[in-house]
């Protein structure tokens, strides 16, 4: 591999602060889910992750700017001497009288474990960047990796799978075709969490998640309010304006039927209680709008409308 500072392109006197934000700026740069069409960018990233793995870390980078360690991690052999440096060759007299020689080659040994700007460093700043579950593996020489890329979809859903929950079979913005159960009382802009139906992960990764944004599809007969009541007009004859009485109203659940006071006047709204949208943080109310209706061609009813328009004309004189 490569000098690690040159892989990062900062110098030998680069301070803690600009290595990081040295790392950050090329993992970003050149994370294998922004270049796809680039076949090398997922050795670009390896490459980046080793080399902040020891510059990164306060003890390896200074093994590595002391010698004591390659551009792999890899303890150096630094022949024959003496001790010092914490590596080389050590002799000495052992309990028999006959000398005794021994190597030292310092480094990680089997207890080593990376400092705080090290693999666990890394492994926050990649998660900062790409997402919970992009993570590096452990050990040294391995790629890293790296959780797939979530799947954003919109549907539309009928308010009466809103009421009642359903399932359907949806395309995936990667070609994939996939069921969707709809649970009921789902709200409008809520999520459905498809695990594992994202992009695949990089270097044995796990995949992503496919998240399917719920939208409510315009009905016919309904129009959605505050995103859980629903208003509806429905045509109320004039004798029941007039008069009183009742009208069958429809509802998501069926038609059922509701008083008009005497005297209603065209225009006016009517609240039925819990007859909207049945939301699971909440049930919502119908607003029914009042349309009277004027009878056409009615011979009584004009002449009754004539007279009394005629009383009124005389009273004012």
């Amino acid at each position: 591999m490569r000098d690690p500072y040159q892989v990062l392109g900062v110098n030998r006197s680069a301070s803690e602060a600009d290595v990081k934000k040295a790392f950050r700026r090329l993992a970003k740069q050149h994370h294998p889910d922004r270049n796809k069409e680039d076949p090398k960018a997922k050795d670009k990233f390896a490459e980046l992750n080793a080399a902040y793995e020891i510059l990164g870390d306060k003890d390896k980078r200074g093994k590595f700017d002391r010698g004591e360690i390659d551009a792999e991690g890899k303890d150096r052999f630094h022949g024959f001497g003496d001790t010092r440096g914490g590596g080389g060759f050590r002799r000495g007299a052992g309990p028999d009288g006959f000398e005794h020689f021994s190597f030292d080659f310092g480094g990680g040994g089997a207890g080593a474990r990376p400092g705080p700007g090290g693999a666990s460093g890394m492994e926050d700043i990649i998660s900062e960047l790409f997402g919970r579950g992009a993570r590096p593996q452990q050990g040294r020489g391995q790629r890293q990796s790296m959780r797939g890329s979530d799947i954003i979809f919109d549907m539309d859903v009928t308010l009466e799978e809103v009421a009642n929950g359903g399932k359907r079979r949806v395309t995936l913005g990667n070609g994939r075709e996939v069921e969707v159960t709809i649970p009921s009382g789902i709200e409008q802009g809520k999520q459905i969490r498809l695990r594992g139906l994202g992009e695949p992960g990089a270097f044995g990764g796990e995949p992503g998640d496919a998240l399917v944004t719920v939208h409510y599809k315009p009905h016919p007969v309904f129009e959605v309010v505050n995103n859980k009541d629903l208003r509806v007009t429905v045509d109320v004859p004039l004798a029941e304006a007039v008069l009183g009485g009742a009208i069958r109203v429809p509802t998501l659940g069926g038609a059922v039927e509701m008083k008009i006071p005497p005297g209603a006047q065209g225009g006016k709204t009517l609240r039925l209680k819990g007859k909207g949208l049945p939301l699971k943080s909440g049930g919502g109310d119908l607003l029914v709008r009042l349309n009277i209706q004027i009878p056409k061609e009615d011979k009584e009813l004009e002449a009754l409308m004539r007279k009394r328009r005629e009383s009124r004309a005389g009273q004012s004189t």
